[in-house]
């Protein structure tokens, strides 16, 4: 029987999901659920819509419910919600905020006897798992970890949610007199405002004040309070124009020492070249869920993230087809 699921918000990551579930061949798309009106929604193929006031009569009918909202303000409150009736899997990427989320989400879905994993995709996610998985390869060392260039989804739906701000797109941009250092083997110590700079494309409500906007951006915390931060305001047309696509990427560095006197350098390098950057997060998820349903069907219950996640439960290759042909 194919793993049926939801998908809650049909923003850039919901649309990413509904055009690459069918790469799935264990998975169905039951339900795309929205807070808008559900007729006004022009989907991508014949999947039903319907509102989120309903979702609850679906709870017998989707068996993992992917949560696509923004991490600002959707995330922090949908997820603890939502875990508590359907096992979840959201992409929650305020850094600073993860453990106080994780445990929100892990009382609720505790309570309800589901699986929630949070914090999934490629950062957090993916590059969680090759640092972790550096750092204990490499024990004697610095991790590095560079963003871009490219959109991140999350900080642009934060600019999109401060008042008088119409659009939105940022770009993260590694710097690279920073990423050189390392790739070098300096080892540099680095702040946050050395490793990356942002830059933000903000089309702007009629009578919005720019100069309030721009601080409002340039001093909001867990998003660009620490960094060196651009703002230019520009048409909705140079925006569709010259920023609709969604580019991202990035690389994990660990650089480590080996040897009874630390004298041999080691590097190990994990990077992501994303030509779209939802649509790539959008299959990350679809893997996940697949080992949430495993777990759930192990009667796992409770808040993860893909440190619990064995990478055997991402697949649905058999035990002696991994070994044959992957391992």
């Amino acid at each position: 029987m194919a793993i049926r699921v939801g998908i809650l918000g049909y923003g850039n990551l919901g649309r990413g999901i509904e055009k690459n579930i069918h790469f799935q061949e264990d998975m169905e798309l039951v339900s795309i659920f929205t807070r808008r009106n559900p007729e006004d929604i022009k989907t991508l193929t014949d999947v039903r819509v319907d509102s989120v006031d309903n979702i609850l009569e679906y709870k017998d009918d989707i068996d993992v419910l992917i949560l696509c909202g923004g991490s600002a303000t959707d995330l922090p409150e949908q997820t603890p919600i939502y875990s508590k009736y359907f096992n979840v899997i959201d992409s929650f990427d305020t850094h600073a905020r993860i453990e106080e989320h994780f445990n929100n989400v892990d009382a609720s879905a505790t309570a309800g006897e589901k699986v929630a994993l949070i914090s999934c995709g490629w950062d957090p996610g993916l590059f969680s798992l090759n640092r972790l998985y550096s750092e204990c390869f490499l024990p004697v060392g610095n991790t590095y970890t560079f963003w871009g260039k490219g959109v991140s989804q999350g900080h642009s739906d934060a600019i999109r949610r401060i008042p008088g701000v119409k659009d939105a797109k940022q770009y993260t941009i590694p710097v690279e007199e920073s990423v050189a250092k390392v790739r070098n083997g300096e080892n540099p110590t680095l702040t946050t405002r050395d490793k990356h700079t942002r830059e933000c494309f903000v089309v702007l409500e009629e009578g919005a004040n720019p100069e309030e906007v721009e601080q409002a951006i340039k001093t909001m915390p867990n998003y660009f309070s620490d960094y060196d931060t651009t703002v230019h305001f520009i048409s909705e047309e140079e925006l569709q124009r010259d920023h609709s696509a969604m580019p991202h990427g990035g690389f994990v560095i660990r650089s480590g020492k080996t040897g009874l006197n630390d004298e041999t350098n080691q590097i190990i390098e994990y990077s992501l070249n994303l030509e779209s950057n939802p649509e790539f997060t959008a299959n990350v998820l679809l893997a996940y869920a697949r080992a949430v349903y495993k777990m759930s069907c192990q009667k796992v219950v409770g808040a993860k993230t893909v440190f619990d996640i064995a990478p055997s439960l991402l697949t649905n290759k058999s035990r002696q087809k991994l070994l044959k042909e992957t391992l």
